[in-house]
């Protein structure tokens, strides 16, 4: 591992293990310009982060205790060539540099991630895939928390300001999003080919949280020029709008700006990536890098924003967002969200979510027009490789054996844990042991409200519609048993081939 691998890793930790929770001053319209400047130019908190001194102790003293085998050798594939290939790339600051660079050894490279909420969704996939690939093409990928610029709001494709979150809301938001970007990254990780560098998450208030405000304007805001961030397409759109933009977040763009630069100069990060409407936060951060470094070699990369074949943007659904994190949508909700791609989206989104090659994907695309296909064969598979992504292998079994179970007129047996994950997918009924345990069918699915009576519940499971944990009664005085109520805790009734029902046992 370099030198500058380990020095990275070991200042991630080391600033992150610094900073406590909710020591931070939030901008809004209405603050007074002079209480900001008075209490941030005298505002000094007891805690700092680790002194760079300190930091090149322990990696001394790392390297001198290192045994790590070596990595086996990485892909020598051109990114850039990758990106464009897959649809991700829209805009570059300097293609050709970029590619020298790429060329001549490992770039690290960067992405944001503001905590708006507790779970990213989807369109913020397109971000850690374009970091995968990096990683994938010997690339070490840093994913950057936005616990700072999450106090601002970023004013990007936003027609109004964001409302400010406090503290504890952005330090939670925080927390769930850096577990996705940990778990994303290392399921990406374990399916690559080869070894790849590890990824590093990071958080920008290590930095921000103890700069005061007239240090910013100091050593970073006389480098801006107001010029050059007012004509940005994302501030005259806004400034032209009724609601017109605060200095809070017309201040975003140089604080995104300073994470470039700061990430550059601290730990040697060269490359930034982000959607199409970030090309404004991003180029002013290579301005800066050139104002105030007074070095060239970083450069700015865009991906083109998620979108369905009807201009829509994907990752919507009727219910809302579709998150990443399983707690917020279950595996299995989401494969079957994924698995309703159209014919007109799912090859599109085959080459820009997934890692499948493209002669595969080629393939797979000349299949859907030949005879003897399979509908949704494509879809499954685009399902099968982005829930295995985002939720690991374990997430794409469960959501596979909760889509087997779910079928109309499924015979399959699920266990417990499949079941428990779906309760906020399908109806859920909460009953107490006496009242399942030696009780009818009869009895239990009209306490549960899946049937309005015990005799509609007695003609469905005598036109042969009920279930019980997807096998079918027979008999109108059938009892629930012990070894019905699965693993002791749930069971699943069915009425008809899709009015299934969840009930928990307790």
């Amino acid at each position: 591992m370099s030198c500058q691998r380990v020095a990275l890793r070991l200042r991630a930790r080391a600033a992150s293990a610094a900073t406590p929770a909710g020591r931070h001053f939030v901008f809004t319209p209405q603050t007074s310009p002079l209480r900001a400047v008075a209490f941030l130019a005298h505002r000094r908190p007891a805690w700092q982060p680790a002194s760079r001194a300190a930091l090149q102790m322990r990696l001394h003293a790392s390297s001198a205790t290192a045994t790590e085998p070596a990595a086996a050798p990485l892909s020598k594939a051109d990114v850039v060539d990758v990106l464009k290939e897959r649809g991700l790339l829209d805009a570059c600051t300097n293609e050709d540099e970029l590619r020298k660079a790429c060329a001549e050894g490992s770039l690290s490279v960067y992405c944001g991630f503001d905590p708006t909420a507790d779970s990213l969704h989807l369109g913020n996939l397109l971000g850690i895939v374009v970091l995968a690939w990096f990683q994938r093409c010997g690339h070490t990928p840093v994913a950057l928390l936005g616990g700072a610029t999450g106090r601002v709001g970023d004013p990007s494709g936003k027609s109004a300001e964001r409302p400010v979150l406090d503290d504890d809301t952005i330090n939670a938001n925080t927390a769930g999003i850096k577990a996705i970007l940990e778990r994303v990254l290392a399921n990406g990780a374990a399916d690559a080919d080869t070894d790849v560098p590890p990824a590093v998450v990071m958080n920008n208030l290590d930095w921000f949280g103890s700069m005061g405000f007239l240090e910013f304007l100091r050593e970073v805001g006389k480098y801006a020029r107001v010029g050059t961030m007012m004509a940005k397409d994302s501030v005259k759109t806004r400034l032209d709008s009724e609601q017109g933009m605060s200095f809070t977040e017309f201040s975003y763009q140089l604080l995104q700006g300073y994470d470039f630069c700061h990430l550059f100069k601290e730990h040697d990060v060269r490359v930034q990536v982000g959607g199409s409407d970030q090309w404004g936060n991003i180029t002013a951060g290579t301005d800066l890098i050139r104002r105030l470094a007074d070095k060239e070699g970083a450069w700015g990369v865009t991906f083109p924003l998620l979108l369905k074949a009807d201009g829509r943007k994907f990752g919507k659904s009727e219910d809302g967002a579709v998150w990443l994190s399983p707690e917020r949508l279950s595996p299995y909700k989401f494969y079957q969200y994924m698995l309703q791609s159209t014919d007109a989206d799912v090859v599109r989104f085959m080459r820009m979510l997934t890692f499948v090659p493209l002669a595969e994907i080629e393939a797979i695309e000349a299949s859907m027009s030949a005879d003897g296909y399979v509908p949704n064969t494509a879809q499954k598979r685009l399902a099968e490789e982005v829930t295995r992504f985002v939720h690991g292998k374990e997430g794409l079994t469960q959501a596979l054996k909760a889509t087997e179970g779910l079928k109309p007129g499924a015979d399959t047996v699920l266990d417990a844990a499949t079941l428990e994950a779906l309760a906020g997918d399908i109806p859920t009924a909460e009953l107490a042991r006496d009242e399942v345990v030696g009780k009818t069918v009869v009895d239990v699915m009209a306490a549960t409200g899946l049937q309005k009576s015990k005799g509609e519940a007695k003609r469905m499971i005598k036109g042969g519609g009920a279930r019980l944990n997807n096998v079918k009664v027979e008999d109108e005085e059938a009892t629930i048993g012990e070894d019905d109520v699965i693993e002791g805790r749930v069971l699943l009734l069915a009425a008809g081939k899709k009015n299934k029902l969840l009930v928990r046992v307790v």
